[in-house]
């Protein structure tokens, strides 16, 4: 009999990497967590962690029991369900995450019409960057994010998670007031091509974005000023320092002496919303999915 357990140290050693980020995100002592997987191997006769240089890495016997592993975890989803399948009605706590721009356009409006319909919810909202979304959805922390779709993600054939579109979010060019793109009805990138740039930081999921509108448009960005915030982006716009690529789900101070002039080729990011697999059909989750749906046209017009 394999102890459930010991299977998730497991599980959370592959998410995290390391025997260590494991042994801490489940409060654990990194020792614990070691002797509760060798105690998983003596139990299946098997050997599931190997060196590799300073660390360690699964065996293809660990990856194996994974595979089954997730599978179990997304029938345990299913069981909740299924026991809870009387209630109908959304009740009970729905723990959500996402960006700072998704809980202010799209998860908070969400909650609040979420609250006047179905009182019974108990509503929790946590900002979070995307890696750290998943992270909370794989420990049980969170039941719904949404997240920006990034190549750092977990792939959409990931057994753990059910990832699904929301909506695509264009990017708009943002010139300062009076630049010659400013009375534009739309602008090709290209003609933005020997202008000084503002862009997201080095970390920023939206970075690759933006320089990759810049590539289909054939040139690479004079990068002068880097932003973490888009309305600090905006800012320096608006102090004629630099044109940018601002997603129009941002909602940029009101007033500033800028333009937001719509891209041909329609560069955008895509947004996702996120489950445990298996939790997606959760009464809860199905009215929290229902309210987006009808918010994210809105959210981008």
């Amino acid at each position: 009999m394999i102890d459930l357990r010991r299977l998730h140290v497991l599980r959370a050693v592959a998410h995290y990497g390391t025997v260590t980020a494991a042994a801490r995100a489940l409060h654990f002592t990194p020792s614990a967590a070691s002797q509760q997987i060798r105690q998983l191997a003596r139990d299946l006769g098997v050997d599931l962690l190997e060196p590799q240089g300073r660390g360690v890495r699964l065996t293809p016997a660990a990856e194996s029991l994974l595979a089954h592993a997730d599978a179990i975890q997304a029938r345990w989803e299913e069981a909740e369900l299924d026991l809870r399948a009387d209630c109908g009605e959304p009740a009970g706590p729905l723990r959500m995450s996402g960006f700072p721009l998704a809980v202010s356009v799209l998860l908070a409006p969400m909650a609040a019409r979420l609250r006047a319909r179905h009182p019974r919810l108990d509503l929790r909202i946590q900002e979070a960057e995307v890696p750290t979304s998943f992270d909370l959805l794989f420990e049980g922390a969170i039941d719904l994010a949404i997240v920006e779709a990034t190549v750092y993600n977990p792939p959409l054939s990931d057994a753990r998670f059910d990832q699904q579109p929301l909506l695509d979010d264009p990017f708009d060019l943002v010139v300062p007031e009076g630049h010659p793109l400013a009375g534009r009805e739309d602008v090709d990138l290209a003609q933005a091509a020997h202008e000084d740039w503002v862009a997201p930081v080095l970390d920023s999921p939206c970075r690759p974005h933006v320089l990759s509108a810049c590539g289909e448009a054939g040139f690479t960005p004079n990068v002068v000023h880097h932003a973490m915030d888009w309305n600090v982006a905006a800012h320096l716009v608006a102090h004629r320092l630099g044109v940018a690529l601002i997603p129009r789900l941002a909602q940029l101070t009101p007033h500033l002496p800028i333009a937001r002039v719509r891209c041909t080729g329609n560069p955008h990011r895509k947004l996702l919303t996120c489950t445990r697999r298996g939790g997606r059909a959760r009464p809860a989750i199905v009215a929290a999915l229902e309210e987006l749906r009808e918010l994210a046209p809105t959210a981008v017009a």
